[in-house]
């Protein structure tokens, strides 16, 4: 299976976990998805009263440097992870 379509696998497998995993879980998730999908962070900081969005953004940016492909590998085996954990 191709890189992409075991990314693509991991996308469809993480909406079927029965628990919520934490939220440092998620935003690692989100972060990790946003990288392989879109590359660096390409959006500005969000204000100081969106405490949500400048988490998710933070998490984002942290990635920054991170290829597409290693940013897929990442997820994947991110999500896999969560599946044995939270399924």
């Amino acid at each position: 299976m191709s890189l992409d379509e075991q990314f693509k696998t991991a996308e469809e497998a993480v909406k079927t976990l029965t628990k919520r995993p934490t939220d440092e879980e998620l935003l690692e998730l989100y972060a990790l998805f946003k990288q392989a999908t879109i590359g660096d962070c390409n959006t500005q900081k969000p204000g100081m009263f969106d405490l949500k969005g400048k988490a998710k953004w933070q998490s984002w940016n942290d990635k920054k440097g991170l290829s597409k492909e290693d940013a897929k590998k990442a997820y994947v085996e991110w999500v896999n992870n969560l599946m044995e954990k939270y399924k």
